[in-house]
């Protein structure tokens, strides 16, 4: 089982999203029978068993084992993920373009950033799944609390110089057979649980922050 898989294909998004499939999803962290997961979640054999089929017929499940039972030949099945990433190419002509309005101060498009890189990490992780290899990548996650809104400003202008700085050292447009890579950085406040983000006067908001949330 795959820690994360990445679903690129409609269908097979629309599968998943299915409240019923879901459910089979996550119970399948664990292999079972449709009669298992009946008993699991309190529904009719019968109706396990026709949305593990269409789960299998997607590729969201895979066929673990099967079980000889008197006459009977019981089919255990698991999930092929822990967890499920849903990429953009599901969303074909509709999904974000980060190209379409770059603005570093907008939340919406550090949105669209993101989206682009589940797509192309997905993208990568199904190549390399196909050919048996492993994908190259690297990834840093840290979390900085700010005294106030200038300091979140001469962060983001630092950091933007230093990373410029180091692009600018190793990027090498001479050699003909190096590969391209992506360096995506993001900053954004931790959603709260208990509520949407706290509007302050220690920390007010951007001008493009106040655009987004009040749009003319």
């Amino acid at each position: 089982m795959l820690d994360v898989a990445v679903i690129e294909e409609p269908a097979a998004a629309e599968a998943s999203l299915d409240p019923i499939r879901s459910r089979i999803l996550a119970a399948l962290a664990e292999p079972g029978s449709a009669t298992v997961l009946a008993g699991r979640l309190g529904l009719p054999r019968q109706k396990v068993n026709y949305h593990l089929k269409e789960l299998e017929r997607h590729g969201l499940v895979e066929l673990a084992e099967e079980r000889r039972k008197g006459n009977v030949t019981e089919r255990v099945y698991r999930a092929t993920a822990a967890s499920y990433v849903i990429s953009p190419l599901a969303l074909a002509a509709v999904r974000p373009d980060p190209a379409r309005s770059p603005d570093q101060l907008s939340a919406r498009w550090l949105l669209a950033l993101g989206s682009r890189l589940v797509q192309e990490v997905g993208q990568l992780l199904t190549g390399a799944s196909r050919a048996g290899r492993r994908v190259a990548s690297f990834g840093i996650d840290a979390e900085v609390r700010f005294a106030s809104a200038a300091d979140r400003a001469a962060f983001a202008e630092e950091l933007s110089r230093t990373v410029a700085a180091l692009v600018g050292r190793y990027h090498d447009e001479s050699v003909p057979d190096g590969r391209t890579h992506r360096v995506v950085v993001g900053l954004h406040q931790i959603p709260d649980p208990a509520g949407p983000p706290r509007a302050t006067g220690a920390h007010p908001a951007t001008n493009s922050e106040a655009a987004e949330e009040n749009p003319r």
